[in-house]
C-alpha cells in the first residue's frame, strides 16, 4: 500500500460479524436492566450495611469513613513524600508505616472480624487486611470496608507484612495490615462493566466453555462505550503506556539527530493530499477542511530554512474504512528533512529510529508487554540490527515466484501485503523491512520520479507484521514541475499556491516520511484492531465519548 495511513484499503465486516453486532445490542440491553436491578439491591444493602454501623459508639470511628468534601477541596497542603505507591511495595517496607491510595479491585468477607481488599494503583495490586483488633481496627471498621464498592478509591493506612506464603491475587508479595482507611470517591456499586470481565482473554473464555462454564466476555463495542473503565484493564494500562514510549522515543531520537520539531495548523484552504476523503467546513465564509497530514506545511518548514522537522499531531481522514487498521483520527508521526545526494538518507534515519524503538520497549516494557500478552498472546516482534530494504520490483518478483498474480505497476492491496510479508519472514527472517522505489501513479503528486526511469518514483513503504506501517519519499521542490504533477492529479492548483509559491523562493532537495502511531504499537504488540490502540477512537460509526 502506497501512503501510510494516505489510502485505505476497506476491509468490510462479514455478515456475521453484523449479525453478532446485532445479538450484542440486545445482549447488552437484557444485561443493562439486569445490572440496574442489581444496583438497586446493592445500594440498598449497602445503605443497610452502614446503618448498622453504630459509628457513634465506635471509638475507633476516626480511623475510617467517607471523607467529606470540603477535605478534598485542597482544604490544606500536606507533605506528599509521606505516600507510598502500591508498585513500590516490597518486602524491603517489611514492619514500616505506609499511607497509599488506590482503587478497590475486590473485597472478600472472612466471618465477622475480618475482610481482605485487594487495592490497586497504575496496574499493581497489593492484599489489605482489616482484622478486628482491641484498640486499633473495630469491628464497625471491617464492617464499613465489607460495604465499600469495588472501583472505589481508598486511602489505607497500615503496617506491611511479608506472608509465609506466595500471594496469588496481588502483584506485590505483601501485605497491608490496615489500621486506617478511608473513601476518597465512591463508585456506584453496580458498573456497566466489570474490570475482571474486561480484563479476561480469549483463551480463558474458551478453556471455561469447554469446561461447561460461562464466562461473560466483553465486546468491542461495550468496551469502548465506558473506555474509563475498559483503560483500567492490566493490559490497556500497558497498551497506553508502551503508546507513550513510542511517541517519547521518537521525540528523543530525532532531537538527538538535529531534528526541531513544529507545530502546523489543523485547518486548512483546499486539501493536503487531494481527493475526496477530507472532512470539509466552513471557515468565516471561506471552504476549509481538516488536515489530512502536515505534508505541504512541513515541507514549507524545509524551505524555512530549519534543515530537519518533525511533528507529533493528529490527522484526520474522512474515507469510510470498515477495517481494523484505519481510523478517521489519527495521531500522526511525521518528519521532513534536506537530503543531501540520495533519497536513502530518509530511510537511514527510519532504518536506526525504529530499531532503537523496538530497543527500547523491548528493554524498557517489560512489565507492559507481559500485561499485554497475558490477555492479548502474541509474538516478540522479529527484526535485524539493519533494517532490510527491498525494491519494489524485487518484492513483486517475490510474489509472482509464489505464484501471485499482481499488477507490476500497481499497488499492494492487503493480501498482497500479508503474503509478501510471509515471504519475507520465511527468506530473511524479519518481520520489518523497506519496500522501495514505488510505481509513480500510486504516489501522491509531489513525489519525486526516479532518474533513470520515471515510470517508478523515489518513494518507499515500510512494513511491519506484513501490513503498511509507514509512507515516505522524496519531494518535487521544484515548482513548475510540481505543478505539472499536481495538475496531473486533478488537483486545483490554485488551492495549493501558497505551498507552490514556497518553492520559488529557493528549495532544497527534500523528503521525509509518515507514520500512525496507533498502527505502530498494534503491530509491534502483535494486536488485531486499531481501536484497542486508539485512546478514544474515532472510526465512521464512533465520535464518543
Amino acid at each position: 500500500m502506497s501512503a501510510s495511513s494516505e489510502t485505505p484499503i476497506d476491509e468490510p465486516l462479514s455478515a456475521g460479524d453484523e449479525a453478532s453486532k446485532a445479538v450484542s445490542k440486545k445482549a447488552a440491553k437484557k444485561e443493562a436492566a439486569k445490572l440496574e436491578k442489581l444496583r438497586r439491591r446493592q445500594e440498598a444493602a449497602a445503605e443497610a450495611a452502614i446503618s448498622s454501623l453504630n459509628v457513634e459508639d465506635d471509638p475507633l470511628s476516626a480511623n475510617y469513613g467517607d471523607v467529606p468534601l470540603s477535605d478534598l477541596q485542597s482544604k490544606e497542603a500536606k507533605d506528599v513524600a509521606n505516600w507510598t505507591q502500591v508498585g513500590s511495595l516490597t518486602g524491603e517496607l517489611k514492619d514500616k508505616y505506609v499511607i497509599l491510595r488506590g482503587r478497590i479491585q475486590t473485597i472478600r468477607a472472612v466471618a465477622k472480624k475480618m475482610a481482605f481488599l485487594v487495592v490497586r494503583e497504575k496496574g499493581f495490586t497489593v492484599q489489605c487486611v482489616v482484622s478486628e483488633q482491641p484498640e486499633l481496627v473495630s469491628r464497625q471498621m471491617v464492617k464499613y470496608v465489607v460495604g465499600l464498592s469495588r472501583e472505589s478509591i481508598v486511602d489505607v493506612e497500615g503496617v506491611v507484612s511479608v506472608p509465609n506464603v506466595a500471594i496469588k491475587g496481588a502483584t506485590q508479595q505483601v501485605e497491608i495490615q490496615v489500621r486506617k482507611v478511608y473513601c476518597i470517591s465512591k463508585a456506584m456499586p453496580s458498573l456497566p462493566i466489570n474490570i475482571e470481565d474486561a480484563a479476561r482473554s480469549e483463551a480463558e473464555i474458551e478453556k471455561a466453555l469447554q469446561a461447561g462454564e460461562q464466562l461473560v466476555r466483553v465486546n468491542q463495542d461495550t468496551r469502548l462505550n465506558y473506555r474509563v473503565l475498559d483503560m483500567r484493564t492490566p493490559a490497556n494500562q500497558g497498551i497506553f503506556r508502551i503508546q507513550c514510549q513510542v511517541g517519547t522515543i521518537f521525540r528523543q531520537f530525532l532531537l538527538s539527530e538535529g531534528f526541531v520539531e513544529i507545530h502546523t495548523p489543523k485547518l486548512i484552504g483546499g486539501s493536503s493530499e487531494g481527493g475526496a476523503s477530507v472532512f470539509r467546513l466552513d471557515y468565516k465564509g471561506q471552504p476549509a477542511c481538516l488536515a489530512q497530514s502536515p505534508q505541504l506545511h512541513k515541507q514549507m518548514s524545509i524551505c524555512g530554512d530549519f534543515g530537519r522537522v518533525f511533528e507529533i499531531g493528529p490527522v484526520f481522514r474522512a474515507e469510510d474504512s470498515f477495517t481494523h487498521r484505519h481510523l478517521c483520527e489519527f495521531t500522526g508521526l511525521d518528519v521532513e528533512m534536506e537530503i543531501k545526494t540520495h533519497y536513502s538518507e530518509v530511510m537511514d534515519i527510519v532504518d536506526r529510529l525504529f530499531v532503537s524503538m523496538f530497543d527500547s520497549m523491548n528493554q524498557n516494557c517489560k512489565k507492559e508487554l507481559e500485561a499485554i500478552d497475558k490477555q492479548y498472546p502474541f509474538e516478540p516482534l522479529k527484526y535485524l540490527r539493519n533494517t532490510l530494504r527491498l525494491t519494489f520490483e524485487e518484492g513483486i518478483q517475490m510474489l509472482k515466484d509464489a505464484g501471485v498474480e499482481i499488477d507490476p505497476l500497481g499497488d499492494l492491496n492487503t493480501e498482497a501485503e500479508r503474503k509478501l510479508g510471509r515471504l519475507v519472514l520465511e527468506k530473511y527472517g524479519t518481520e520489518f523491512y523497506i519496500l522501495h522505489r514505488y510505481p509513480l501513479s500510486v504516489r501522491p503528486f509531489y513525489t519525486m520520479p526516479c532518474h533513470d526511469n520515471p515510470t517508478y518514483s523515489n518513494s518507499f513503504d515500510v512494513f511491519i507484521r506484513g501490513e503498511e506501517i509507514i509512507s515516505g519519499a522524496q519531494r518535487v521542490h521544484v515548482p513548475e514541475f510540481l505543478t505539472e504533477r499536481a495538475q496531473a492529479c486533478g488537483i486545483d492548483v490554485k488551492t495549493i499556491e501558497t505551498y507552490i509559491d514556497s518553492f520559488r523562493y529557493g528549495a532544497p532537495p527534500h523528503g521525509g516520511f509518515g507514520v500512525g502511531l496507533e498502527r505502530v504499537v498494534m503491530l509491534f504488540c502483535g494486536l488485531n484492531n486499531i481501536r484497542k490502540t486508539s485512546l478514544f477512537p474515532r472510526d465512521p460509526q464512533r465520535i464518543a465519548p
